[in-house]
Parts: C-alpha cells; structure tokens; sequence
C-alpha cells in the first residue's frame, strides 16, 4: 500500500511538473515574440515604452550581424534611454573609417511623430540591408545610432490627438525642458543636474563618442533649423544667429527639406500659425526664435557634431492613422540626409616615426573658425561644401601640418591623409604623394613645396602660426597688475574669467585669471591646471612671464591653432602673484637678496605649509591659508609655482624625515620626472643643466635642468608636498633664473626662453588616464570614487561630478576604481606615448539581504516623491550643490548682538509671522528666572512625526561665547523667510524637525563682556557653574544639585529622538567630537569623526587645520576635526549626556578664536558658517532609517537598533528609527522581546539618503533557551499527563468514599490549618515588599538613567 502511494505521488509529481513547464512555455509564448514571426509593421499604431523596448530587443536579437541594443543612461522615472546601432560588426568599439551618425527623436515627450518614425526607419534599415543597394552601402559604410526616444516619461503622459501640447508630456519628469537645459554659449543654463539625467546622459554620449552629423527630430511645424538657435542678444526673434559654417548647414537643412513633400514647400499650413513661412523649408533657429540651452548648438560647440532640428508635423502627437502618412513624407529625408555624412574631406593623421594613430589631433579648416578631432584610430571626418580649402593639423608633441589647395568635390569625400613628425625628430621623411588625385597623404616633415602646397619648412611654419606676441614687457606693481588683469578679462570675456581667491596680510586680492572656453564652469572631462607666481616678493621673472602668457593665450585664441586646443580642451588657472606685499618691498636689480621674500609678517610662505615630517611652528598665513582652500575647491590636476634664483625644475619630495639632502622619491617619481622633463626640455638653457654659470656663487650643475627636490636641499613646509600629499594635484616648482629681480630690459629674453616651456608644461595635464566613474543605476557621476594603480601607492578621487584624470607615464597598467557602497571595478590600461588614454568605470552599488550577504542592488522604483527627496539630497550633497542653495537663497541681514529680551522677543516675531512652521517652547528657566527657549521649525510644528529625522542646534552654553546665538537666530530666520519660496529650504523643512536653542545660559550672556576675546565673565551662570560640566547622568557622580539649565536642556535631551546634534562654542576654530571624557576607545568614532569632518569641509578654514589662534598650541589639526577629549578632556559635558543618555551624536563648533569679537565681525562668520549649518540639514538625512514591526504589520515600540555590535538606537512610536553612520558597511541587529532577532548588512553611501528598511519580525522560536517546538510538545506531554494522573485518582478516590466518611471531618480540620498558613505567609510577603518601600532612594536617579542608557 505504502508504495503504491508512493508511485502515485511521484507521477502526480512528474504531471504537476510538466503542467508548470508547459504553463511556463505558454505564457513566455503570450509575452515574447519569435524571432522569425516579428509582426509586420502597420504603421498605424503608437509603441509605449513596454512595446518599444520589447520591439528593439527582438530586433536586436534577429539582426544581431547589424544591429546592438544599448541604454545610455535612464530617465527621470528610470526608463532606459534606448539607442540602437545599426552597421556591419555592430559590437566592436570603435570601427575606423566609419563616421558615427545619430538621429535623436521625442526629445519633448508630445512630440510623437519622431519616435514613431525613428522606429520604423531602424525597423526599415534592418529589413533592407543585403537586399538594397544603397542602404547596404550606408550601414556598410557608416556607424548609424538611432535614439527613438529621449523623453520617454514625457511620452508616457502625453495624450494622443493632442495637437498643441497642452498636456504635461512636452517636459520630463521634474518638468523641465530637455531642449533648453544644455550649456549654451551666450547665457548661463540654471538647471540641476539631478533634474535632467536625460540630458546628462545623452551630453556624456556625445562627448564620449565623435559623432560627425546629426539629426534632431520634433514636431510642432514643418522646417528644418540650423545654428545658432540663440544669439548674444536673445532677441525673441529676427535675429540671424550665424554659426561659423553657416553655408554648410543651410545646404544640410536643405537636403532634407527638398526630400519632404511637405517641407519643401516651405507653407506647412498648421493650424496655429497658417501665415507661417520658411523659405525653401528652412531657417536659422534663432532667426525663428531665441532658444537658449538647444541641443543642437551644444552638438556643433562642444561635440564637434553638426546637428539640425527637423520639424516633422503639425500636429504634435496626430492619430496613428496619420502614422503612414508621416513615414512617407520623411523616408527620403531621413536617408538623404544621412548619406551627407560622405562629403568634404576625411582621412588618418599618424604619427611618422611609427605609424601609429594620433588621438584628439585637431583638423582645421582656414577661414571657418571651428574644429574637429580625430578619434582613437586617428580618422576624422570633416563636413565642407565642394570648393580649396587650407587644412591644418595640430597634435601636442608634433610640429604641425599645413595643407593648401586641398580641393572638395561634389559626391564623396576628398581623402587627405597626413603624417605629423614629432617636435624633436631628428629624422623627417618625405612626403608621399598618390596616385589618386582624390587621396592625399602629406608628412608635416617636409622641407620642399609639393603639389599639394606643404609649406617650405616645418619650422618656419610653427613659428609664423604664432601671428601675435606680448606687446610690453615691463614689472608691474600691484595696481598695474590688477589694472592689466582687469582690462583682459574685460577685451577676452568670451574666454577669461577674474576673481579673487582671498586677502594678502596688507589687504591687497590674491587675483587668479582663468582661461578657459567656458570660464566659470568645470567641464565635465576637462582637467583644471594652474600656475602660480611670485610666492617669494622679490622673485618676480615668475610674475611677470605669467602676465605675458595671459596676454598670449588671449591674444592668440581662434587663430593659432595650438594655443585654441589648448584653451578648448583644459581649464587653466594663473595667478600671477601669491606675495603682492613682499612684492611691494622688493628692489628691482635685487639679484639674490632676500629684501621682500617673505609676507608682511615676514614668514617664508614656502615654509608655510603642513608638512608631513616635520611640524610646521609657524602660524599659517592668510596668503597660504587662501591658497589651500582654492587647491581643496578645485579639481587640479597639474600645477606649478614659479621662483627664482636657480634654473631648474625641482620635484617632489621637498623633504625627508632625516634632514639630510638625499632623493626623497614619492610614488610618482617618473610622472614628476616626466612632466619637469617637459619644461625643460623647451629651454635649451635650463636643459643643458649648468644653471647660473655666469654668478660665480652658484656652481650647481643640475642633469637635464631637473632635480628631486631633497636631494638639492631640504624644504620643510612646502606648497608643492602639499598639493601632491594633500589633493590630486601633482606640482613641481621651476626656477626660472638666478637673477631675482633682473632689469625691466631682460624681460623679453625670459619670455622667449620659457615660452615654450610655459604651454608644453600645461600639455602635460592631458597625458596619463582620464574618465568618468559612473553609477550603473542611474548613470549619474559618483564624486570622490578612489582610483588606484596597482604599482603606484598614490590613490586620487574624482571629482564633485565623477570625473577623474591620472597622471602616468606610458605603459601598462592595472587600475582599480571603488567607493563607499558600491563594487569595485578593475581594468588593465595600456597608456599611449601620447595623449590620454580615455577609461570609463561603471561601479554597481552594493544591496544586502537579512542574511547579510551582499548582492547587487536590486532596489525597486521608489516612490515618486521619495525619489525626488533623495535626488534633492544627492544634489545637495555636492559642493556646487549647497552653493547654488545659498546662491539662491534670500538674506537680508542686520548683524548686531542682542541681549536676553531682544533675543526672545526675535523669536516670538518669528512665531508670530511664520506660524505654520515654527513653534516656541520654554525648556524652563535660569537661576535669575531667564527663560530658556527652543524653537521649532518643521511643517508641522505642533505635531509629533516620528518618522522624520529631528536635529538639535545649540549655542550660548558659555554666555561669554554669544557668536552661536546670533548665527542660530541667523539660521532660523533664513530658514523661514526662504520657506516657500526656495524650494530646496522648503523641501528639508517639510521633511526634517528642527529645534534650535539660541541661549541656554541667559544670565552668563547678560555679564560677558563685548569686544573682549579671553574673557571668563558670563562663561559660567550666576552660581559660577561651567553648565558643560553639570551634565552627569549619575547621581553619584555630581558634588551638588544640578543647575536649573543643565536640567531644562537634560530633560529635552532625554525625550530621545533627536538623530543629530551641533552645538556652537567660541575660542578655536575647529570641531570636536565625542567624547570629551578620557575613555579607552570609542564605539562609533568613524561616524562622530565623519559628522564633524562634514561641518569642516564646508567651512573654509575649518577644514584648513590651522585655527589661527594665538594661543593656540595644536598646530595643524588634521581636517580641523578632533575627538574633544584631545583638545580640553573634562566630565559632564553635554555632547557625551547627548551620546549616553539621548542616544544622540552631537558635535561642537567652535566658530571663532575670540570668544566675543565686535559686531562688525558677525557677517563674516554667517558667510563661513553657513554652508556648514545647511550642510547638516542634509547630513541628518543620511545613514540608515527605517521601520521594524511585525508579520502583522504592526509596528514595534523600544526595540534596540544595535549599530556594529556596539551603539544603539531605539525605535519611536510608529516602530521608526534612523541612525547616522559614516560611509561604508555597516552591521545592524534588531532585537524586540518576543522576537527571533534579525541581522543585516547595510550600505551607507556619502551622497545618499538614507534608505528605508522594513524590518519584519517573527515570532521568537526560543523558549526558555529551548526551541519552542520542543518546549510546545513537552508542555502538551506534561498536561496529558497531569490529566491522565487526575483521572486515575479521582476514581481510586470515588472507590474508597463510602468506607472513609468517617474521615471527612478530620480531613476538613487540617484544611482549615493549611489556609492558616496560607494567611500567615501572605502577612510575611507584603512585609517584604513594605521592606522595599523603606529602601534608601540615594541611588534611584543613577538607576533610572542607567536603565534608560543605551
């Protein structure tokens, strides 16, 4: 019988088994669509993006020998940005000899026809190759990207029928407008990036690939437009905004309307606007109307891709009937247009001495002011109308090349191949002329006229190119220099930028000129370089030579080709003088004195900076301190200091821990060497190593004009150790010369020699790897990702928008790309000879389950609103982020110090005139009956949102420190004047509780003394009690009665809740952490050094590490961050009652080295610490958050959040918690009475929000440490026994009760005895707990709080 039932549970097992499979197979056949029995094309319905991506994945599946599906990134609501590549070998990188085109369609999501007939062209392309003659010879001989698709969450919302756009599917998801937020050349695009990852993507797809033609598909009216789409006017309209190859693009344009019906006409006849008129079906853009931020002038300016605007139809979105009709209209055009992609002229630029392909040579066309470059392979493809043209190609490194007479006919390109010579070849070969008359090969060696027209000699030639040269050579004192500075950024506006990065001693502006072809923006992939001059006062040819390459660079750009490369393709910051004082001071004619070296406080600022051996006693200067803060603010890359007294270029490391003079090698020793080698090499003087043969003193002999810097002398102190320890910038410093201070009349000679120099030494910044570090999950830019090089121990990290540049010589390489919460990514690199080899990492983020495994992260599609809050905090997190906040902020400020009444008077008026979101609460009062207040500011103050994140901010513990209490009462009134009207302020304010308490020590602020900096008056209150030593938890532990404040603060402490606490204090400029009390080792220090390194980085000289102070005797304080029993270790402080008893981090700010500086002072110190106080707005939004309850759903109160195996938190009503940790994995264990406890990894990423965790529980499965099953089984045996016991007596009994009546009375006797007893035990156990009630209380308090303690 048993295998019977067996057999049948096993074939009822193979059914149910081939029923699933068979169920399986049906419904994949419902969902997919074979490969061979793709439906035909109707034309006559629209694909939503479901369909669309299905439909583009078979495609790409059945055409696969064509075709190759890819997402360049992903929208606002994460729908993948599809483009499909349609050519032969679809799967390589890169195919030399085939120019990339694309088409882009939908971009305003209403405008449907686009996408619609992109689909059916690709669908067309694919279905005709192999069978048609000219579409097999367009994908054989053309890379074609087609994107269906840029907006598609616009799509998703837009209505069909609707023929004006009046629904919401003309923008993306945040609303906003693809084609007005890319950087436009005359008006500065405010959008955030976070707001267009759309734009980001496709700005990134650009500038990775060299797309050389373009199309851009919209609906609305039937024209074709060309740049420019605005002008410098913006004019709405009327104004012809001429592109530099305005008669190319009118011919473009033309191409596709003469091909479509309906354009051609140049009458499209719609219904909004039936006078309209284009003539010959097209139109300069901003002659039709103004559009700033177009995609199309982005294409031609930066991407070197020429790119026009078809408008396709009226109606914006028509019936899919009118689908057909649509595709007829524009089939010709479309392929019209892409075979233009064949004319002008194209070719390889190689190198002569091996062939190879030169990358990134520039290709340019005399008389049309724009550029292209070659690609990786060395092709370039450059678009012109038939007619003899004069072709110049430039490369760094190589003398350039010059072609005239190159002739242009109509049909195919001209082939022009060129051969660059390398700068210092000593062998040039000849050029080689073809046969063919359309093929031209020139080598840029050539000495002799050929037919092709070379010019007579390559050198002649480099030099003649240089057309203007500086106009005066003089020294300039400051205001000369500044007048000079002054008067270029004004004449070169289009590419200068001026501004000032801090203060001399004397008051005199630290002046940095940037150049650059979009000054004031960091381009994502272009590398930052700077030049800094006259750091000693008397060593001015630096200074000056630098003056004379900014009227060099500015004069020369749009005419000399290399100087235009060179300014296009980096962002080069020069600032001519660091000393202005010392400057001032110094003698022209000084040749090695030392009048005017130092500052105006006479400090070396060469011996100004930390140093990594030795401690630097010297209070930091304002000159260096300016420095340091532009080095941290900026991505350099490269940089150097020019000096004076020597001829030579030293490099890294300036020191060594021994003192002695001796090669101290850094990691990058052959990148140093490399790039001083540049400089030199361009001097014949400095290169030939015999620097000062001329002084007599000076006998130093220097091979190749090169030196490690300790093995010529040590240098404790200096900037160039600095920048290469401290940021990613490597930086060498160049003696320019031994005369220090020479004649006016010996500067020219000092150009000349260090011209070259100059510019080789800035090529420099594009050798080594550069890339993008990319989020794979929404292909935005990971800031401060770590790249290493396996045999380099120097990681740098990318910058704020995720791009890095490393510098290394050529050769193999293994790199390494990671961040905090995502995997890590390695790849080997072959770096070339010359220029940069391009490396783009990808990095995945990290998920885990309740297991603790880690996994890719799979997370869903958040909540609308959730993700835009946390985008919000992404955007916020950047450091262009919370200035742009600031930026946009509103403040009108009248800075003053306000004394007990005025202050709760201020606070009042903000109750009474921002009532919705502020709420005053008294805490209790002072021992002179001083109310100590505390305010909130949230959206819904009077109400309690567990589920919120609730931030303490508190000053006037000393009252003789009040410059706290004015910034908080600052802060607040920012916060509600900007609510409502910023929508980022709005925005944290809704979703954050604020409570700020601008005094708690009323009656100390009433007796502190204004003006004076080391004052104890009011440091205490009014019983001479340090209120930040009075917060002992213990009973035990106090020597009195707590003070009235300490007890009102305490009692607010204690209501738990709070995630993040700042307090503000005065006397130092750093910030502490806990603890302030001497103990061993500290749980969670990473993230309390974390909190407090965030306040530091956004202030500018926090971060820094020099307090300033003159009694300071720290020196340099790493980061400007300390754990605070380092720096004044005492007992009762308020930051360690925080962490103990209110499970609260709270930090301690001390804002200022005087402790109540003058009024006047108080702007000053809002400017600095502003950013910090909003930054930890955003910082409280962090770490881990979420919810635990039940299998329910029923949330769970008090269970403990144990936080790497040591801190706790608890969870509030509703069963929510949220706890800061640093960046990293971290572990959590949740633990509940009752419950089995749960365990998990976690993953904090520094520019995220926290991310929700639901935290389910099952029932405890433990009982009595046994399994419960086990205790369950055994309690049900025990009762059934018991059962079966009672049962068994009950009858013996019942058996024996007529022969025992005689015994019933005796039986009730001792019944009544044993109630007696009962009784009299009862008695004995209240006294015993009447004894409890009598028990000595002297520990009660100790006992709560400690029962209460994490």
């Amino acid at each position: 019988m048993s295998g019977q039932r067996g057999n049948s549970l096993c074939s009822w097992h193979k059914l149910s088994s081939l029923g699933f499979s068979l169920l399986v197979v049906y419904i994949s056949s419902i969902n997919s669509v074979p490969l061979d029995k793709l439906e035909p094309e109707t034309y006559s319905k629209y694909y939503n993006y479901d369909q669309l991506t299905d439909l583009l994945k078979s495609l790409a599946q059945k055409y696969a020998n064509i075709a190759n599906l890819t997402s360049v990134g992903r929208s606002v609501e994460n729908r993948e940005l599809w483009v499909m590549r349609i050519t032969k070998d679809p799967h390589d990188d890169d195919i030399p000899g085939k120019p990339k085109f694309k088409y882009v369609g939908n971009m305003h999501g209403d405008e449907t026809v686009s996408r619609q007939v992109l689909i059916y062209l690709l669908e067309y392309l694919l279905e005709k190759y192999g069978e048609d003659p000219r579409v097999t010879e367009l994908l054989d001989s053309t890379d074609v990207y087609i994107m269906p698709s840029m907006n598609p969450d616009g799509f998703e919302r837009s209505e069909e029928g609707d023929c004006t756009g009046k629904d919401e599917g003309r923008n993306n998801a945040k609303n906003q407008d693809l084609n007005r937020s890319f950087p436009d050349q005359f008006k500065e695009i405010h959008v955030n990036a976070e707001d267009i990852p759309e734009v980001t993507a496709v700005m990134r797809w650009i500038l990775q690939n060299k797309f050389v033609l373009s199309g851009n598909l919209h609906g609305g009216t039937v024209v074709a437009s060309y740049p420019f789409d605005d002008s410098e006017s913006h004019n709405p309209e009327g104004t012809y905004s001429k592109s530099p190859d305005d008669a190319l693009f009118r011919y473009l344009a033309q191409v596709y309307a003469e091909n479509n019906p309906v354009m051609k006409t140049g009458q499209p006849k719609c219904m909004e606007n039936k006078n309209e008129r284009f003539e010959n079906g097209i139109t300069n853009g901003a002659k039709w109307y103004d559009v700033a931020g177009g995609m199309q002038d982005f294409n031609y300016l930066k991407g070197g891709c020429l790119e026009i605007t078809m408008e396709l139809s009226c109606c914006k979105y028509p019936a899919s009937t009118q689908l057909k009709t649509e595709w007829d209209n524009n089939r010709e055009a479309l392929l019209a247009y892409m075979e233009k992609i064949h004319i002008g002229v194209r070719g390889f630029v190689r190198a002569a001495r091996n062939d190879a392909p030169l990358a990134d040579a520039v290709v340019m066309v005399a008389g049309i002011k724009h550029n292209v470059s070659t690609s990786r392979f060395g092709d370039y493809y450059r678009l012109l109308l038939p007619g003899t043209y004069n072709i110049t190609v430039l490369a760094p490194g190589y003398i350039p090349m010059s072609v005239s007479g190159v002739e242009v006919t109509e049909g195919k390109a001209a082939v022009l191949n060129i051969t660059l010579e390398a700068e210092n070849g000593e062998n040039p070969a000849t050029p080689s002329i073809p046969d063919s008359p359309t093929e031209t090969s020139v080598n840029s060696a050539s000495t002799e006229s050929s037919s092709t027209g070379v010019d007579k000699a390559a050198d002649e030639e480099k030099d003649s190119r240089v057309t203007v040269q500086p106009q005066e050579f003089r020294h300039h004192h400051y205001n000369d220099m500044h007048l000079f500075l002054q008067k270029f950024s004004s004449d070169y506006s289009s590419i200068t930028r001026l501004y000032s990065i801090g203060k001399s001693v004397q008051g005199r502006l630290l002046w940095v000129m940037e150049i650059s072809d979009n000054p004031g923006v960091h381009e994502l992939g272009e590398p930052e370089f700077k030049y800094i001059g006259n750091m000693h006062g008397n060593e001015v040819v630096g200074r000056e030579l630098l003056l004379n390459l900014i009227e060099y660079l500015c004069r020369n750009y749009g005419t000399d080709p290399e100087v235009t490369q060179l300014i296009n393709s980096t962002r080069i910051h020069i600032m001519p003088s660091m000393n202005p004082d010392g400057y001032e001071a110094s003698q022209e004619g000084d040749n090695g004195g030392i009048q005017g070296r130092n500052n105006s406080n006479n400090y070396d600022l060469n011996r100004n900076f930390p140093d990594r051996f030795n401690f630097v006693t010297d209070p930091r200067q304002p000159e260096t301190l300016a420095v340091m803060n532009w080095a941290l603010s900026y991505p350099f890359v490269l940089s150097a200091n020019l000096h004076g007294g020597s001829l030579v270029v030293n490099y890294p490391f300036d020191d060594n821990p021994d003192n002695v003079s001796r090669y101290s090698k850094s990691s990058d020793d052959d990148v140093f060497r490399m790039v001083a080698l540049a400089y030199s090499r361009e001097n014949s003087q400095m290169y030939d190593g015999h620097s000062c043969m001329d002084v007599a003193s000076y006998q130093e002999n220097f091979k190749h004009g090169i030196t490690n810097g300790a093995d010529w002398y040590n240098v404790h102190g200096g900037m160039q150790d600095w920048n290469y320890v401290n940021t990613n910038c490597f930086e060498v410093t160049i003696e320019l010369g031994c005369f220090k201070y020479p004649p006016a009349a010996d500067l020219p000679k000092y150009w000349e020699q260090n011209r070259r120099s100059l510019l080789q030494f800035i090529r420099q910044v594009h050798r080594g790897v550069k890339g993008m570090v990319i989020d794979s999950k929404d292909g935005s830019g990971i800031p401060n990702a770590t790249i290493t090089v396996d045999t380099v121990n120097h990681p740098i990290r990318s910058s704020v928008a995720g791009d890095y540049w490393r510098l290394l010589v050529p050769g193999k390489y293994h790199l390494t790309a990671s961040a905090q919460g995502y995997s890590s990514v390695s790849t080997v690199v072959i770096v070339p000879e010359d220029g940069v080899e391009i490396v783009h990492f990808t990095l995945t983020r990290i998920h885990s389950n309740m297991n603790g495994q880690m996994t890719e992260d799979t997370t869903p599609v958040l909540d609308p609103r959730l993700k835009e809050f946390q985008s919000l905090i992404k955007q916020l997190s950047g450091e262009s982020g919370l200035d742009k906040l600031i930026k946009d902020t509103h403040t009108q400020s009248s800075f003053r110090y306000r004394r007990y009444s005025e202050v709760s008077e201020f606070l009042r008026g903000l109750t009474l005139n921002f009532p919705e979101i502020t709420s005053l609460q008294s805490l209790g009062q002072s021992v002179e009956f001083r109310t100590i207040w505390a305010l909130e500011i949230s959206n819904n103050p009077k109400v309690q949102e567990p589920s919120e994140p609730k931030i303490r901010f508190v000053a006037g513990i000393h009252g003789n420190a009040p410059v706290g209490t004015e910034l908080l009462l600052e802060f607040a009134a920012s916060l509600c004047i900007n609510y409502g009207k910023n929508p980022a302020i709005t925005r944290l304010i809704n979703e954050t509780r604020i409570v700020i308490l601008p005094s708690i020590n009323p009656d100390g602020r009433e007796l502190a003394k204004e003006k004076n900096c080391t004052s104890t008056a009011g440091m205490t209150n009014v019983h001479g009690k340090d209120l930040d030593s009075d917060f002992f938890g213990n009973a035990s532990q106090r020597a009195a009665e707590l003070q009235p404040e300490t007890r009102a603060v305490m009692d607010l402490i204690q209501e738990r809740g709070f995630t993040l606490s700042v307090a503000l204090d005065g006397g130092s400029v750093l910030v502490t952490y806990p603890y302030d009390k001497p103990v061993q080792s500290v749980e969670n220090a990473d993230t309390l050094r974390y909190l407090a390194t965030m306040y530091a980085n956004h202030h500018p000289k926090i971060q820094l590490g020099d307090t300033g102070c003159p009694d300071s005797q720290m020196g340099t304080i790493p980061n400007g961050v300390l754990r605070a029993a380092e720096w004044h270790s005492h007992l009762g402080s308020m930051k360690d009652f925080s962490m103990d008893f209110g499970h609260c981090p709270e930090i301690t700010v001390y804002t200022s080295c005087c402790l109540f500086p003058t009024a006047d002072m108080l702007p000053t110190l809002w400017a600095e610490n502003r950013k910090s106080l909003l930054s930890m707005l955003v910082e409280v939004h962090k770490g881990i958050r979420g919810v635990v309850k039940d299998k329910s759903g029923k949330p769970i109160v008090g269970a403990i959040i144990v936080l790497n195996g040591g801190v706790r938190v608890f969870t509030s009503e509703g069963g929510y918690f949220h706890a800061l940790l640093a960046p990293g994995l971290h572990k959590i264990e949740v633990v509940a009475d009752g419950y089995q406890q749960q365990s998990q990894k976690v993953s904090v990423l520094p520019f995220e929000a926290a991310s929700s965790l639901i935290i389910e529980f099952d029932m405890e499965n433990d009982i009595f440490g046994l399994p419960r099953e086990l205790v369950v089984a055994s309690a049900a045996a025990a009762m059934t026994a018991l059962i079966v016991t009672a049962c068994i007596i009950w009858c013996v009994c019942s058996a024996k009760s007529n022969r025992q009546k005689d015994g019933f009375h005796r039986l009730r006797q001792e019944r009544d005895d044993y109630e007696d007893e009962i009784r009299l035990m009862s008695m004995g156990s209240k006294k015993s707990l009447l004894s409890h009630e009598f028990q000595d209380e002297s520990e009660s308090d100790e006992d709560t709080l400690y029962t209460n303690k994490l």
